[in-house]
């Protein structure tokens, strides 16, 4: 019936587009026609393009301040306390009582019993105005004995009388500070470990902000005369002792200081890496080797800066503590890099002892400069600032901050909303396939397409000139502006053929929508800082040509010596190579260092493998390490069926060991009845959704497929759209019962009339719902609202939540939508993606091995590196360790946990085999035909199947499965997975 429905509906949206049906036409404005009154200005098409959706959506707060400009509305002319014994309402599930709590009486203690609760308080305001909310908070520490570490902000959503005043009331961060441990440790090479960072457990003070740093100064509130009712949503607990409703005080320009005296003392000289608080665990210190750096790194890891390219996101701050030894004038100046992206200028927020001096301050800019140098805190012209500092102790905090691009990027989301309208109605007129046999005439069948084009490209090139004139040059995202302007000319100029370049629009919305979060990101490093009295020189503050010449050298001789080069092999210690990232490495070293070798005797030497290919080029030198990790699904198996790794089955103890993991996730490591692999970390698709779009839609999330089905039309018809990665084959061949193999693993299995359904139900998605083929980026369409609902992995989570903190409380997670079988149940079998621990075979230290894989992936210690490397790096680094008991231990939200476990039971993998990997190539290659090209799903599927089998024997002939003639000598006989795991069952609850 949905497949009769969706023709239906292409075939009207047909007659639309050659004006059989104009009277259906004109019902959507925002469709082409030849009677469309002319459009000149951007903003009057985004206002056009507003549909019922839009209208209902809170303006941005930048909207509200030019609305309260208009009407002149003042500032607020006292300050207002709201304190506990204002509570009037709470939500039944939390605990929310008035009492004592870190040293102060009467705060309201809120214990939040679930994902989200709310208070309510009421306030009498004396005069209409504008005012900022300060709120003085203590965050509740989980003290249980399942405690979840959380290292994000708070983020809460806040309404007055019932609503949001504007869209940023829904994500509040109330952020949490953290110190890192003053004593740094060295290893046994003599490189610095890492410091951890330290919650700092004091009450906090802080003006309600925006989430993701657009504005370098407070929100503001409107507040009528009268009684008023604030709600605050959390999803976390808090402790909350006032909310004060405070006048803003405006931030003057820069003025000489009154006070005369000029300090006479030494130059005050702060370590940047010994700051004392950050809001942002993710902040790290950094080692650097340049020749000028304090203190010298000397070819060791010596953590001499902070910042660079993961303090680049709004609000991010460090503060540091310094001692004035004489009042009186002193000059700022700092040692930075920035030179992450070229020619792009990035900005700080400069605060003295908790505020910004002057206005120039709150968006400090720091040019582009492609190596270290001295910054010195000036105006425009070159003059320093001065700035009169009492004898005594004081703070300097930086903020990152985007403010001065932000109009940019207003703009910029404006053109991507037009060109997703010129997406979208060019598209509706060609079927979504290029017909060269049809002929357009512009002017009488989409005449208003070719003026959104032109005012596009105007917009754009207006764009261009206000990041250049901001930044002094042409950075990367100039020039990609204009190369799309470029490539939107060239697509205006056969104005009859602008059909015939859907993909190519489609390919620019990638393309600009890619630039808002390379222009928000504001990357900065930091040496040293300096407080240079009035009247004294500002010290060296780059290194000379010989010192970096001399540095080059030591570099280069030390690359000769450095001890963990891979071809240093030692044969008394376990020798492990791990392919992933420095960060990973490092902290695996400690963990040997510290938790493995006092207990086992056993001492470890953890090095990083750039490459895993050159396993096999080792393996042959006979240079191989006794364990690798982090290696790809697929490589055990190569090295199995070469007699390279060692069958794990054949330890005593390997059963316990592998009731950790899910059956399925086994799957890719199982040959000829061995097990040559163990999952160190395991990906999951889930279906995410805009909570905020789906409501106002009046859509429920999907359960299964067919939900999925009947949700589409009203998501396409508001220019919407659902979301499935092309690539994705497995989960339609598993949710219909197929597998990929024969149970005797020599034949593919794709021939099955369960797999034809399979790949049916895969390619319907895009030739008869015509879901988007080809989206290169879903995490902007999720963010900006054009793909509010769509399956993604775990990948997708950590990016929204690093990158989207606007969007916090207001998207989620589900399980996969599934196929219902017979008895009802909800099928959700999926593949995800795994990173594998091997042992290998030339190893003389197997059992060790064993020992050092059991521990490494134990619950214990995969709990306690998935924490600690997020406490390091922040939750962009979330652990997604395969250990299923050490994953529900990791902070999830309760919800978040749920819907993953759930997931979890339905995994399974794909197996390997000699010649899979033709199977990826030729399920690819046959979407293609039968997508793009047309052909029908069962001759495109059957085409595969010949190919991947032809492939198959070819490779069991390679390796002596099956002889010259073709006769079977032996069978691989795979594990049959078809009941969903029951070991996930009760982990939440532990």
């Amino acid at each position: 019936m949905n497949v009769v429905i969706f023709k239906l509906r292409r075939m009207l949206m047909l007659l639309i587009c050659i004006g059989l049906m104009y009277p259906l036409q004109a019902a959507r404005p925002n469709l082409s026609s030849a009677e469309a009154s002319p459009v000149t200005d951007l903003k009057s098409l985004v206002e056009g393009n507003s549909d019922e959706l839009t209208q209902t959506m809170e303006p941005r707060q930048a909207e509200m301040r030019q609305e309260w400009k208009n009407k002149e509305i003042i500032t607020g002319q006292e300050q207002v306390q709201i304190t506990a014994d204002r509570l009037v309402h709470h939500d039944t599930e939390a605990s929310v009582k008035a009492e004592s709590y870190k040293g102060k009486e009467n705060v309201l203690v809120w214990n939040s019993n679930k994902d989200s609760s709310w208070i309510e308080f009421q306030t009498d305001i004396p005069d209409e105005g504008l005012y900022e909310l300060h709120i003085t908070y203590h965050v509740i520490s989980d003290t249980s004995e399942n405690a979840r570490i959380s290292y994000q902000p708070i983020v809460l959503s806040m309404t007055v009388d019932g609503t949001y005043p504007f869209m940023e009331a829904r994500a509040l961060p109330l952020f949490r500070y953290f110190a890192d441990e003053k004593q740094v440790r060295k290893d046994d090479q003599g490189d610095e470990v890492r410091p951890k960072p330290k919650p700092i457990e004091e009450w906090q003070t802080q003006a309600l902000r925006d989430s993701d740093g657009r504005y370098t100064e407070p929100l503001l509130w409107h507040f009528s005369k009268g009684t008023h009712t604030i709600r605050l949503i959390s999803p976390e607990s808090l402790a909350i002792e006032s909310i004060a409703l405070v006048p803003p005080v405006q931030t003057e320009a820069y003025e000489h200081p009154v006070q005369q005296k000029n300090a006479s003392t030494e130059t005050i000289v702060i370590q940047a890496e010994q700051f004392d608080m950050k809001n942002d665990v993710a902040i790290p210190l950094v080692s650097e080797q340049d020749p000028a750096m304090t203190p010298k790194a000397n070819n060791h890891i010596v953590y001499n800066s902070v910042g660079g390219e993961r303090w680049s996101s709004g609000n991010q701050a460090l503060t540091w503590t310094f001692d004035v030894p004489e009042s009186g004038i002193y000059k700022l100046a700092m040692r930075t890099y920035q030179g992450f992206t070229s020619n792009k200028a990035v900005f700080r927020t400069i605060y003295i002892d908790g505020k910004v001096p002057f206005n120039e301050l709150l968006d400090y800019r720091f040019p582009y400069a492609s190596k270290w140098k001295g910054s010195v805190i000036s105006s425009e012209e070159g003059e320093p600032y001065r700035f009169y500092l009492e004898k005594g102790s004081h703070t300097i905090q930086m903020e990152a901050t985007y403010a001065p691009f932000s109009p940019s990027i207003e703009r910029l989301l404006d053109v991507l909303s037009v060109l997703r309208e010129v997406d979208y109605d060019v598209k509706a007129m060609t079927g979504s396939k290029i017909d060269r046999n049809r002929t357009w005439n512009a002017e009488k069948d989409y005449p208003d397409i070719i003026e959104r084009l032109e005012i596009i490209q105007n917009e754009l090139t207006e764009i261009a000139k206000e990041i250049t004139k901001i930044n002094g040059k042409r950075d990367t995202y100039v020039q990609t502006i204009q190369s799309a302007v470029q490539d939107l000319r060239s697509i205006s100029k056969n104005r009859d053929e602008i059909p015939y370049h859907y993909d190519d629009i489609t390919n620019l919305l990638g393309k600009l929508g890619n630039i808002q979060s390379g222009l928000s990101a504001s990357p900065l490093q930091l040496d040293q800082i300096y407080w240079v009295p009035a009247e004294s020189s500002f010290p060296k503050m780059e290194a000379g040509w010989w010192s970096k010449a001399k540095n080059r050298f030591d570099e280069f001789s030390y690359s000769f010596v450095k001890e963990n080069q891979l071809n240093d092999m030692d044969e008394n210690v376990l020798n492990v190579w791990v392919a992933r990232g420095r960060d990973y490495v490092n902290l695996l070293q400690q963990y040997a260092d510290e938790y493995y070798t006092p207990v086992n005797g056993m001492k470890v030497k953890v090095n990083l493998l750039n490459d895993p290919n050159m396993l096999v080029l080792a393996n042959a030198a006979n240079i191989v390490p006794d364990i690798a990790l982090g290696l790809s699904e697929d490589k055990p198996i190569d090295f199995a069926i070469r007699n390279a790794a060692v069958d794990l089955s054949q330890f005593h103890d390997y059963e316990e060991t592998a009731g950790a993991f899910a059956p399925g996730a086994l799957l890719p490591y199982y040959y000829d009845k061995g097990i040559y692999g163990l999952p160190e970390t395991q990906s999951f698709k889930v279906l995410f959704y805009r909570k905020d779009i789906l409501e106002r839609l009046n859509l429920t999330v999907p359960d299964t497929w067919d939900d999925v089905i009947s949700m589409l039309p009203t998501l396409q018809q508001d220019n919407m759209d659902f979301y499935f990665p092309a690539n994705d084959f497995s989960t339609f061949i598993y949710q219909n019962g197929a597998d990929f193999f024969t149970e005797d693993g020599m034949k593919s299995g794709l021939d099955s009339p369960e797999a034809f359904q399979g790949f049916k139900d895969w390619t319907n998605l895009y030739t008869i719902y015509s879901i988007e083929k080809s989206v290169p980026s879903f995490y902007q369409h999720f963010r900006d609202g054009s793909m509010p609902v769509g399956v993604a992995d775990y990948n997708m989570y950590v990016t929204m939540s690093v990158a989207a903190p606007e969007l916090t409380g207001r998207w989620g997670i589900a399980p996969l939508p599934g196929k219902k079988s017979e008895d009802g149940t909800v099928e959700r079998w999926a593949q995800g993606g795994e990173q594998a621990a091997v042992i290998f075979k030339k190893s003389d230290k197997q059992q060790e091995a064993w020992e050092f894989m059991k521990w490494w992936l134990s619950a214990d210690i995969q709990e306690k590196y998935g924490s600690d490397l997020e406490a390091l790096n922040g939750v962009q680094f979330r652990w997604n360790t395969s250990n299923v008991e050490a994953f529900a231990r990791l902070p999830w939200s309760k919800e978040e946990l749920k819907v993953i476990l759930e997931q979890w039971k339905w995994y399974k993998g794909v197996p390997q085999v000699p010649g899979s990997y033709f199977v990826t190539r030729e399920l690819n290659n046959a979407w293609y035909r039968t997508v793009l090209d047309g052909m029908n799903y069962r001759s495109s599927l059957e085409q595969a199947v010949m190919e991947i089998n032809r492939e198959l024997l070819r490779k069991q002939q390679e390796f002596g499965l099956v002889d010259k003639e073709g006769h079977l000598l032996k069978t691989l006989d795979l594990p049959q997975i078809d009941e969903p795991w029951e070991g996930v069952d009760g982990i939440a609850e532990k």
